[in-house]
């Protein structure tokens, strides 16, 4: 299987056009001008370091994929068509060595002779693809049979997906149903539902078919190999979201622009997220680090993909562009605000608000402040949610840890803390993490919002706790079992690791 993308090729000694054609995900440009073209120089954006143009030599188009760079010589005024495949070796040569995919690509082709007809054909810039998206349109390479996916669903599951819907605002809501009820699609459709919703839709005037396109980006940019860190995640943070700005605290305060940020920001919070924690990214180099300089690493780098996905699709690209602007930076500092190790400052500020009667509604910035803990609860609150709901996201969460874990042990790194699931089970994480994250947090928030939901909240996390407590010897157990039976052959796997790191 191929993937060809087809780029235009300028003669030496034209000038290259001063407009870039922005791709979603894993792309960015290093210059201001660029060998594509975009219809409003407005939304030129920069993208994430895939691809990146030298306006110092015009010959010549760069293409780095997360550490390699191949440059592709304009050798011949005519249409060349970049052939890419994806290779897999136990070994990756890349400063990265977590990511076992290495981009190749094998050869340059210049184009076979057209007639004057299809030249016009043959020269139209072919849309690039995202680091995610060229994953899952190389499947077949990698032995994985590759899935058509329903845009259109069968009238049942719509039918059932739409009663669903009607009951949104419920605390119960069981996303893991929805989401297979839509086909996969929770994220599209639930954002969509809400904002339809509020009015949202036409009270900023937004073109459908460019909220459909930016809607789908953000469900494709989301990795949903992540067991937590996935487009489900971000569906169900989304609908908390959605829970919390109709307690009456908020509900009777927000404007429309405050609700349309916060579904926004709980839509993208984790936008891009590899699986992978930030102290992992700082350990073994990643770009993403240096480029952040390893602060709120994922969380700039989801807030930039956001942005990246706003100015792609033109969402808001009819508003004035100080307004455009006010919006991008205004969500940057919502999902700024997911960051769990600043988990202590926001939350002392909101206690001496709480303490002090200080918070007033009617002012913007205390407005915007309540809506990052908004969606800091929303982010965090699956210790709250029916036990059978959260012990499904403790199970995935925990599993994302011990897989980074694998990973960091095949490499010959040091384990970071909750990763190793020889030591670890998921009760003891979990009751770690709702003692010292979950109840201060929650405890706050029934505090300025003192309602049947956050009464409801605390007594779930309550609950789930107990059962946790209840579950740990029989972890205990199951986990020692697992290290006897398994002792030997871990013995043997260890030079195995050896090698291949």
């Amino acid at each position: 299987m191929e993937v060809c993308y087809q780029l235009p090729v300028l003669p030496l000694d034209r000038p290259v056009p001063k407009h870039v054609l922005s791709r979603r995900g894993a792309i960015s440009f290093s210059s201001s001008s660029s060998l594509f073209g975009a219809p409003d120089p407005r939304q030129l954006s920069q993208r994430r370091g895939a691809i990146s143009y030298d306006s110092s030599d015009q010959t010549a188009l760069y293409i780095r994929m997360l550490g390699a760079c191949v440059v592709f010589k304009q050798l011949f005024a005519r249409d060349v068509r970049v052939r890419s495949q994806v290779g897999f070796e136990p070994e990756r040569r890349s400063s990265h060595p977590y990511l076992c995919i290495d981009f190749r690509t094998l050869h340059t082709r210049l184009s076979c002779g057209s007639s004057p007809a299809d030249s016009g054909t043959e020269k139209r810039v072919h849309r690039l693809l995202s680091f995610q998206r060229y994953l899952h349109s190389s499947r077949l390479l990698r032995g994985i049979p590759q899935q058509i996916p329903l845009h259109i669903l069968d009238e049942d599951y719509s039918g059932q997906a739409r009663c669903m819907l009607e009951k949104v605002g419920s605390w119960n809501f069981d996303i893991f149903l929805f989401d297979k009820l839509t086909n996969g699609n929770s994220l599209i459709t639930l954002t969509l539902h809400l904002l339809n919703q509020y009015g949202l839709v036409d009270l900023f005037q937004l073109d459908m078919v460019k909220l459909w396109r930016f809607l789908v980006l953000v469900q494709e940019d989301y990795h949903n190999d992540n067991p937590y860190h996935n487009s489900v995640h971000a569906a169900d943070v989304t609908q908390a979201m959605y829970c919390y700005l109709q307690e009456p605290m908020l509900s009777k305060s927000l404007t429309s622009y405050d609700i349309l940020l916060g579904l926004l920001a709980a839509a993208t919070h984790d936008l891009d997220h590899p699986g992978v924690n930030q102290p992992f990214l700082i350990k073994t180099d990643h770009y993403l680090a240096t480029l952040y300089r390893n602060t709120s690493v994922l969380e700039n780098h989801h807030w930039k993909s956001a942005v990246g996905l706003l100015r792609e699709t033109g969402l808001f690209s009819h508003l004035p562009p100080e307004d455009s602007m006010n919006m991008e930076r205004e969500l940057g500092s919502l999902i700024l605000a997911t960051d769990i190790s600043r988990q202590n400052d926001y939350l002392s500020r909101f206690r001496t608000h709480l303490d002090q009667e200080s918070l007033c509604l009617s002012n913007a910035s205390h407005r915007h402040f309540v809506l990052q803990m908004a969606l800091k609860c929303a982010d965090i609150c699956n210790p709250c949610r029916p036990w059978e709901l959260s012990k499904q996201w403790s199970e995935k969460v925990t599993e994302e840890f011990f897989e980074q874990g694998d990973i960091e042990k095949k490499h010959k790194l040091q384990v970071s803390p909750l990763c190793d699931r020889e030591t670890n089970t998921v009760g003891n994480i979990q009751i770690g993490f709702m003692t010292y994250v979950a109840e201060p947090l929650f405890g706050e928030w029934a505090r300025f919002s003192d309602t049947r939901l956050s009464q409801t909240m605390l007594g779930h996390m309550g609950l789930n706790k107990a059962s946790w407590g209840g579950l740990q010897p029989e972890q205990t157990a199951i986990s020692e079992e697992t290290e006897t039976s398994a002792g030997g052959s871990r013995s043997k796997e260890i030079p195995q690791g050896s090698r291949e790191s």
